[in-house]
C-alpha cells in the first residue's frame, strides 16, 4: 500500500489477567483509538490484533501484540512489512515508569529507557527512528520492584482517571496525525 498510512501500536501483555495492569496503558489507548475510528480488533496474522480506519484524515492501522511485551517486536515488524509502512510513520504507545501517572508526551527516536518491549521492537524493526506516545504510570512506593509494579492493576483512585489518561493520549495520538510531531509536543507537553 503506498498511501500515507500510519501504524499506530499499543503494547500491553495478552490475557484478562493482564488488562487493568499498568503495563498494558499501550493496549488500553489502542482501544480508545479503535473506538473513535469506530472498528474493532481482529485477530491478524501477524501475531497481532489489528483494526484499520481513519484518524485525523490518515488512514491508521491499529495493533495490538499478540505476543507479551517484552517479545512485542516480531508482530510489529510483520505488520510494517505487510503494510510496507516506513518507521517515520510508526508509533508506538506504551507506558513509562519515568513519568508522573496522568502524565503524556510524545517523542520521536531515542532509546528504550530500560523498557524491554521498546527495546524488542527496535531491534526487530532494525532502527530506533519511530515515535513513542509514552503514558505516564509513575514510580512504584517505596522499594518494590519496577517489574512488580507494571503487572499490578491501577489503583482505585488512578482508575478513576484511567479514562480521561486515555482520552488525552488519544487526543495526542490524532494530534500528530493531524499536525506533526512538533505541534503535538507543543501542545501536550
Amino acid at each position: 500500500m503506498a498511501d500515507e498510512r500510519w501504524l499506530i501500536v499499543g503494547v500491553g501483555n495478552p490475557g484478562p489477567q493482564y488488562a487493568a495492569n499498568r503495563h498494558n496503558a499501550g493496549f488500553m489507548v489502542a482501544d480508545e483509538l479503535a473506538a473513535r475510528i469506530g472498528t474493532s480488533f481482529k485477530r491478524d496474522r501477524s501475531r497481532a490484533q489489528v483494526a484499520t480506519g481513519t484518524l485525523a484524515g490518515t488512514p491508521v492501522t491499529l495493533g495490538k501484540p499478540l505476543s507479551f511485551m517484552n517479545l512485542s517486536g516480531g508482530p510489529v515488524a510483520a505488520l510494517r512489512g505487510f503494510y510496507k509502512i516506513p518507521a517515520d510513520r510508526i508509533l508506538v504507545v506504551h507506558d513509562e515508569l519515568d513519568l508522573p501517572f496522568a502524565t503524556v508526551r510524545l517523542k520521536s527516536g531515542g532509546g528504550d529507557n530500560g523498557h524491554n518491549g521498546l527495546r524488542s521492537i527496535t531491534a526487530a524493526l532494525g532502527t530506533r527512528d519511530y515515535h513513542r506516545a509514552r503514558v505516564g504510570i509513575g514510580r512504584p512506593p517505596g522499594r518494590m520492584d519496577a517489574a512488580d509494579f507494571v503487572l499490578r492493576d491501577f489503583s482505585a483512585v488512578e482508575r478513576a482517571q484511567l479514562p480521561e489518561l486515555m482520552d488525552r493520549a488519544a487526543d495526542m495520538v490524532e494530534a500528530l496525525l493531524a499536525r506533526g510531531v512538533g505541534a503535538a509536543q507543543n501542545e501536550y507537553h
